[in-house]
């Protein structure tokens, strides 16, 4: 509860308890900050880019071999954060299938990463793949790039780690609170809150679709897109669709369209979605529901490329991208005040980071850098609109 009288002063305010920020406040806080976080909807909400059960964590990564170093940091933080937490399995791993045909940025750029970085990979013409991963019938000019290291992320289990390593490292976390805004002075930062105001003297900034409400003054040129999500139960072949026989897998189209999806989980079936191309929405305003025109176009896929995966359909969900015009993060500081630090949005890849993106916004308030590459997620690259 909001504080009557002289409000209590924190060393961090995290806002929005998402992906980003339940890690940001676990960081803080296990470096004896005095943290209180803050989020507008309830524990481990599926309403904002971090629902729909599975994320992938890969690492010969196509976007920028920039994130490969901060992807091994992740991969290497992850099984400490399933152990600290308890027994929950926060990560399984499947191997990544990536597919395309020559010149794709899948193909090519998850060959560039795998390449540049020394990574366990291996190259498969179409007919191999379809050998190998007898889920896929493709195309005879595709080729896919197979590597052992890569899987499942569960993202409630792992924002719900996050959570409970926060608190039991001494963090306050409110939930059903909404931040209406912040100011500044010399003293420091107060936020204020549908509940009260709060001073600290940092601030972490991560609520996803919500960036561009809560820091209109950054003029950032987001597009949040509404994606959905749906589950199937084979057709055919259901042995093909387990997890040892079929790896996370994304495939690129012609047209600038990809696909993406996941082995059959137990009481899942097999998720198959379209990475991008969804219309532009409201995060308050959003339809939640999955519709029949969402599904065409991954229906027209399997029946395609996947023919014995469209089976009944057994789940659906929708969730956000925010999108910058490069797809690449924004992780740095306001360009107005250094106490702030902005770590959103994620352009529908960031799942997988959230640990290490958690670690470094808490270098960043901390310690006023971080060792990690970052200039390629800068806000000022956006400065000229």
């Amino acid at each position: 509860s909001a504080n009557q009288g002289l409000p209590v002063s924190y060393d961090a305010i995290v806002v929005g308890l998402g992906a980003m920020g339940s890690a940001a406040a676990y960081q803080l806080a296990s470096r004896g900050a005095r943290v209180l976080g803050i989020e507008a909807f309830g524990r481990a909400h599926e309403l904002g880019s971090s629902g729909g059960l599975t994320r992938i964590i890969r690492l010969a990564y196509f976007e920028h071999p920039d994130y490969v170093p901060m992807l091994r940091a992740a991969w290497e933080l992850w099984p400490r954060i399933q152990a600290d937490a308890g027994d929950e399995q926060l990560i399984q791993v499947t191997g990544g299938l990536y597919i395309g045909r020559r010149g794709s940025s899948v193909l090519d750029g998850s060959l560039k990463s795998a390449q540049t970085h020394g990574l366990a990979h291996e190259m498969l013409d179409a007919e191999e793949t379809s050998r190998r991963f007898p889920a896929f019938r493709l195309d005879a000019d595709m080729d896919a790039l197979h590597e052992p290291l890569a899987g499942i992320l569960f993202p409630d289990k792992c924002i719900g780690a996050h959570l409970s390593l926060a608190e039991s490292s001494g963090a306050e976390l409110h939930f059903q609170e909404r931040v209406t805004g912040w100011s500044s002075d010399a003293t420091g930062l107060t936020v204020t809150t549908d509940r009260g105001s709060y001073n600290a003297e940092k601030l972490i900034v991560a609520p996803g679709a919500w960036l561009p409400k809560l820091a209109p003054e950054l003029n950032l040129p987001l597009r949040v897109e509404r994606n959905a999500l749906f589950w199937y139960e084979p057709l055919a072949h259901p042995q093909n669709f387990e997890a040892d026989a079929l790896p996370v897998w994304i495939l690129e189209l012609d047209d600038d369209y990809a696909f993406y999806g996941f082995p059959s989980l137990p009481g899942q079936g097999v998720k198959v979605s379209r990475h991008h191309g969804g219309r532009q929405v409201d995060p308050d305003e959003i339809d939640r529901e999955a519709t029949d025109e969402d599904e065409i176009a991954v229906r027209d896929f399997m029946a395609r490329y996947m023919p014995a995966a469209s089976g009944r359909r057994l789940d659906s969900r929708v969730c956000m991208y925010t999108n910058t015009p490069d797809f690449n993060f924004i992780l740095d500081y306001h360009p107005e005040d250094k106490r702030v630090v902005i770590a959103s949005p994620c352009s529908g890849h960031g799942f997988k980071f959230s640990n290490i993106i958690g670690s470094i916004a808490a270098d960043l308030a901390l310690e006023g850098r971080t060792t990690f590459e970052i200039g390629f997620l800068s806000i000022d690259r956006f400065a000229t609109g």
